[in-house]
């Protein structure tokens, strides 16, 4: 029999600053209980269920077919993808982008945590994360040996940052800054005057800002970016994403955008960690970056509006209530006083109605008592979810 012990072997210590991801975690349960039968409908990761545009995939198609196509890729990606970017952030937010110095493409937006902390923050350096937010920042934050310092989200305040309670802080040890809108998980919209006052806020405390923004084009009429107040580029950065807004999560594309110095300091970090993407996925998706305003209106609005209304009647078949204006892929809702905390209730409803949903824990304590659903799901599933709440509520009230 093989032995426990492992010949005395132990991990690094850095491993019990952190736990398996609650979605890795919670997923495998998924599985086992699906192996059993249950049929669980999963309304809980933003994972898009639709396919990226026509072009997209006959252009990948087409370069996997070129005998040349197959040899590494510079780690700044080929300069059509990059070129593909700058358009792409000229096009839709009016901000200009060098794309030989100023762009580096990413394998997703976990890369671009990873490399960013590693070009900015010594062990034992402090980053500011937001509460509820992103868990990956906390994670990867820790693992990499810099201290987490929370700064409250709350719904009274649209989950802007709370620029009174950051001005209190001491900020002596910090040095970058994790913001993300429009907001995950709660759904605030991005701001131009938050965006105003981040770029304010990271001058005079010499903190870097990164501004994660992969949810723009969900859910959402007017697409803007931190880097268009004046003067951003010079002390922030911001991360955008194909994995939402071109229903490619699975490709792994993403761009890191900021000032030519800030680029080349991630550069030597990301250059000694991957090797770049597949030249096909490069080239597909710098076709994707040219879908028209049609192609977004039908795969991020109207589709996710329908679903969004069948997502609004399962929160209130829970009684939890939300507010109507937020965009994304996800509907956050706060839990009615009568359960203990989100957690019970999404256990309920795993167990009884067969459906998962998110407790708001994972994202901070400030989620303690709100859930999330993810709009990710085809519109049948979101009805039979909807059915199965209504009578597992409807059967607790008998």
């Amino acid at each position: 029999m093989e032995s426990n012990q492992h010949n005395g072997i132990q991990p690094a210590d850095r491993l019990s600053l952190v736990s398996e991801y609650y979605f890795s975690r919670k997923l495998k349960e998924v599985a086992r209980l699906n192996a059993e039968g249950k049929d669980i409908i999963s309304l809980a990761i933003g994972s898009p269920d639709m396919p990226p545009s026509p072009q997209t995939v006959e252009k990948l198609c087409e370069v996997a077919h070129r005998p040349d196509a197959h040899g590494y890729q510079p780690t700044m990606g080929t300069p059509e993808l990059r070129q593909a970017m700058a358009g792409f952030y000229r096009r839709w937010y009016g901000v200009e982008l060098d794309p030989e110095t100023e762009i580096l493409p990413l394998i997703g937006s976990k890369e671009g945590i990873l490399h960013v902390t590693l070009a900015f923050v010594n062990p034992g350096d402090e980053v500011l994360v937001p509460n509820p937010g992103y868990p990956t920042y906390t994670s990867l934050s820790k693992l990499l040996g810099a201290k987490v310092v929370n700064y409250d989200l709350n719904e009274a305040d649209g989950w802007q940052p709370d620029f009174g309670q950051l001005e209190r802080m001491d900020l002596s040890r910090v040095k970058l800054m994790w913001t993300n809108y429009p907001n995950m998980p709660t759904g605030g919209n991005a701001r131009m005057e938050t965006y105003e006052r981040l770029v304010s806020f990271a001058r005079r405390h010499s903190i870097v800002v990164v501004n994660d923004n992969p949810y723009s084009f969900i859910l959402n009429e007017r697409p803007i970016s931190l880097l268009q107040v004046p003067g951003a580029k010079e002390c922030c950065i911001e991360f955008n994403s194909m994995s939402k807004s071109h229903n490619m999560p699975g490709w792994r594309v993403g761009q890191c955008s900021s000032n030519a110095t800030f680029i080349s300091w991630i550069l030597k970090v990301k250059s000694n960690i991957d090797s770049g993407t597949f030249r096909g996925l490069q080239l597909a998706a710098a076709e994707a970056y040219g879908n028209d305003a049609e192609w977004h209106r039908h795969a991020n609005i109207d589709t996710y509006s329908r679903r969004r209304g069948i997502a609004e009647a399962i929160m209130a078949a829970l009684g939890c209530t939300f507010d109507s204006s937020q965009v994304g892929m996800f509907l956050w809702g706060r839990i009615p006083d009568c359960y203990r905390d989100a957690e019970q209730l999404t256990e309920m409803v795993l167990r009884e109605a067969r459906v998962f949903i998110t407790p708001g824990f994972i994202f901070g304590s400030n989620g303690r008592r709100h859930v999330r659903i993810s709009l990710c799901a085809k519109d049948e599933k979101l009805s039979e979810a909807l059915a199965r709440v209504e009578q597992m509520m409807a059967a607790r009230k008998a």
